[in-house]
């Protein structure tokens, strides 16, 4: 029997398969609920589950995406292994969820990346205006990678990182081949940091600059902020364009401990939760506001 593809199995309802853990909301607001997050001990409901689009974001671990996405972490397997146990929880057989009652074997890489292109698939340059993304600023950083998952196959914008490895995203994936940074070096005293490579490429689209004269550091993960903070700190006067989240707050307030002159630049796209959220909402409008958006 062929496995259900990825895009199938994310439309079942995350709350569902919470409350199949006996995971309930803390707070429902009818759209969305506030869940204690199953990933580590949370006294303060800080997990967000959006019942429309079917996504979840625990605040408190800077981390989120899609019902696969979950059930990995919680079930600490990868990608592959979470589809298969989604199937079967979906088509109503008897299947234990437990987290770590069964640790999984270890398996080869769950994406296995088949080629690498330049972007031009017109589904993923939708996706990209769709986030407001200039498309000739995207194809100058990013590439058309074409992958596997569990012999299926699968395409995304592919953002390359330090490790060799690959950031993907698509309209209905979020993930990567390796956690990494990725960071742009040259003889420069400034550096700017972003949380994930979407708000790196709307500063470049806000800025009509392909190219700005700064050093760059794109963390893929606030989980990384360790390994870059010793590269940031190097440099004269850095601007951090974080996530206005408990996770983005909590990481550029240790970039001010470690660095000379930082400045905080998340404030100009308050209340946006972050760079591409303020940058979607610019461009509706964006021929007779152009002369009034906020430069920084």
């Amino acid at each position: 029997k062929q496995l259900m593809d990825a895009k199938a199995i994310n439309k079942f309802p995350i709350r569902e398969y919470l409350a199949a853990q006996g995971i309930r909301p803390a707070k429902d607001r009818g759209y969305y609920g506030l869940y204690h997050s199953p990933l580590r001990e949370d006294h303060t409901p800080s997990m967000k589950v959006d019942y429309d689009k079917n996504l979840w974001i625990d605040y408190g671990a800077g981390e989120g995406g899609t019902l696969i996405d979950l059930v990995m972490r919680m079930e600490r397997c990868d990608a592959g292994e979470g589809m298969r146990r989604l199937e079967r929880h979906i088509n109503g057989m008897s299947v234990s969820f437990f987290i770590g009652k069964n640790p999984a074997p270890q398996r080869p890489p769950s994406i296995i990346i088949d080629r690498v292109r330049p972007l031009e698939n017109p589904a993923l340059l939708a996706y990209l205006t769709e986030r407001g993304i200039d498309l000739n600023t995207a194809r100058g950083h990013c590439s058309e990678v074409h992958y596997y998952v569990v012999d299926k196959s699968y395409f995304a914008v592919g953002f390359r990182n330090d490790a060799g490895g690959w950031e993907l995203r698509n309209r209905y994936f979020k993930g990567c081949t390796s956690k990494a940074l990725t960071t742009r070096r040259g003889d420069y005293p400034t550096c700017l940091v972003f949380e994930g490579f979407m708000d790196y490429l709307s500063f470049l689209t806000l800025k009509h600059n392909s190219t700005p004269p700064h050093n760059i550091v794109v963390l893929n993960s606030v989980t990384n902020l360790a390994k870059a903070v010793p590269f940031i700190a190097s440099h004269e006067q850095v601007y951090a364009y974080l996530d206005n989240d408990e996770a983005g707050r909590k990481a550029t307030s240790e970039l001010k401990e470690a660095c000379r002159n930082l400045s905080d630049q998340s404030i100009h796209y308050r209340p946006h939760n972050d760079l591409n959220d303020y940058l979607r909402n610019l461009r509706p409008v964006k021929e007779h506001r152009r002369s009034r958006v906020r430069k920084f």
